[in-house]
């Protein structure tokens, strides 16, 4: 069953976003088509298994083939960049840390793919990248809720990056 645009709608001569599965062209490391079912993870012995990565054992006849978590790892390229500074960051930087590796874990248990891939200064700000989006979003939002301040985020789809910048 197909749904109508209204009429008087601004967006009614804009045609619809895809919604299938993310194409090449707007995520490099989406998965085009499915998977052949089980396929695991050589890197992180994650397994794909109806439509999705998880945690588990793989058979042994699974195929392997590297999960986009991996892949964006290997190729250093993140879906999200969070960016802390400020003195109050400086000071506290071992909590901080501490608590984007407790969001890391308590979503990687449900979500393979939302992982830290690195935590490092830059010119006295601390920056975290993950291979996700999502996961970018909810260590600042965390962070925020512990300790106040100013919290920004903007998604750019040129770059296919979230950008979330944290200071107090």
């Amino acid at each position: 069953m197909r749904r109508e645009r209204s009429k008087t709608h601004p967006a009614s001569t804009q045609p619809r976003r895809d919604r299938g599965h993310q194409s090449d062209e707007r995520d490099p490391y989406g998965t085009p088509a499915k998977l052949p079912d089980p396929t695991t993870c050589p890197t992180c012995g994650a397994i794909y298994r109806a439509g999705r990565w998880t945690w588990g054992a793989a058979p042994a006849e699974a195929q392997r083939t590297p999960c986009p978590a991996c892949r964006r790892i290997a190729d250093d390229y993140p879906a999200g960049i969070v960016t802390l500074q400020g003195e109050f960051a400086r000071a506290h930087l071992d909590e901080i840390r501490s608590l984007a590796r407790h969001v890391e874990e308590r979503e990687k248990k449900e979500h393979a793919l939302k992982r830290i891939m690195a935590m490092r200064d830059e010119d006295g700000a601390l920056v975290v990248t993950t291979t996700d989006a999502h996961l970018a979003r909810g260590i600042g939002e965390a962070i925020h809720k512990a300790y106040r301040g100013e919290l920004e985020y903007r998604f750019s789809e040129a770059e296919n990056v979230m950008r979330v910048r944290w200071e107090r």
